[in-house]
């Protein structure tokens, strides 16, 4: 039977679309360590795409090994797609109290405090949406019917999912839970979470696009990260940062994408027109110590648009955020100059 595949419909394009590449070089032990190791990594398909684990400052195989295990683990315990997964169980056994995991219900709580900060506009419940469109697919480039978007749009409600202990239920029989605004930067944080229990101290995870980094480089030296630049090719940045022990997340318009008629229509979809989001930006890079807060604000600042995105971060002081707009327009909030190495 062939392996199914995690679909996170919502921001994340598969690796290297939305490209936060890593730059690293000089990797050696300093100090009272007089012994230099080549960072090890370890690759795979999970969520729809490429990502990577590598270690600058342990050889063990076995670390790297469990990593890919904690990847395939969340990917059956999250998806939508997979029968039996916590999710998938939650959406096919609606006005019923489901038990899930404890990982699953403290993702699900995350997801509900962003979508009670927002009114909606993240929303756990945009699944009967997202399917509409179908960003990522062969099918992808068919705008779906009004009349349909217009009943998608009326299941999307936070409000109809109820916590109970360690049990989930959706009140909507036709309500679609669907957590990719917000799922990879967990994985993100629970692998840097084992990692460190492991005395792993230099690291990077590439989740496809969420970038964290373990510590720094065994030298001492932050991590290079290239943000790539909306629209151009792969691999050329519009910016690039010097990341210690920190998340780098990027969401925008240009990572899933169609035209029709010279129209724009990208997979960052609002809940309360059902079609893609209207907000002069291109990109938003969330600079975090936590991933699944830079995956949140990323998706949310970019629904927002500048300014009022501008004035929810005024509450974050400790998160910077670049934003880049349709025009190319670079603007930094709550920024720590000394993370920007150069500005392509």
């Amino acid at each position: 039977m062939p392996r199914q595949r995690f679909s996170f419909i919502s921001k994340k394009s598969a690796f290297p679309l939305l490209l936060l590449f890593v730059v690293c070089c000089c990797i050696f032990f300093t100090g009272c360590r007089h012994t230099s190791k080549a960072p090890k990594s370890v690759t795979g398909f999970y969520y729809d795409t490429i990502i990577s684990v590598t270690i600058y400052d342990s050889s063990s195989d076995q670390i790297l090994s469990q990593c890919m295990d904690l990847a395939n683990h969340y990917e059956k315990l999250l998806s939508p797609n997979i029968e039996g997964s916590d999710i998938w169980n939650i959406n096919h056994n609606p006005n019923s109290y489901v038990t899930v995991s404890e990982d699953t219900l403290s993702l699900i709580s995350t997801a509900l405090s962003y979508a009670c900060l927002s009114d909606g506009l993240v929303d756990p419940t945009v699944g009967s949406l997202s399917q509409l469109w179908n960003f990522g697919s062969d099918n992808a480039a068919v705008i779906p019917d009004q009349n349909e978007i217009k009943t998608a749009l009326s299941h999307i409600n936070y409000e109809s999912v109820h916590i109970k202990e360690n049990q989930v239920m959706l009140s909507d029989p036709s309500a679609c839970m669907e957590l990719g605004f917000i799922a990879k930067g967990f994985i993100a944080d629970k692998i840097k979470e084992f990692l460190l229990s492991k005395g792993v101290t230099s690291a990077i995870i590439n989740l496809g696009g969420n970038v964290l980094t373990v510590g720094s480089k065994p030298d001492g030296t932050p991590f290079s990260i290239g943000i790539q630049k909306p629209f151009e090719k792969n691999g050329v940045p519009a910016l690039t940062l010097s990341i210690n022990d920190a998340s780098v997340v990027s969401s925008g318009s240009y990572e899933r994408y169609f035209k029709q008629d010279n129209i724009l229509y990208h997979h960052i979809l609002s809940t309360q027109t059902g079609y893609p989001v209207d907000s002069g930006l291109s990109q938003v890079t969330i600079i975090s110590t936590s991933s699944v807060t830079g995956d949140a604000l990323s998706t949310l600042c970019f629904i927002l648009g500048y300014e009022k995105a501008v004035s929810l971060l005024k509450s974050y002081p400790d998160v910077q955020a670049v934003f880049i707009a349709e025009d190319g327009q670079i603007s930094y909030i709550n920024f720590d100059q000394s993370t920007l190495l150069s500005q392509h």
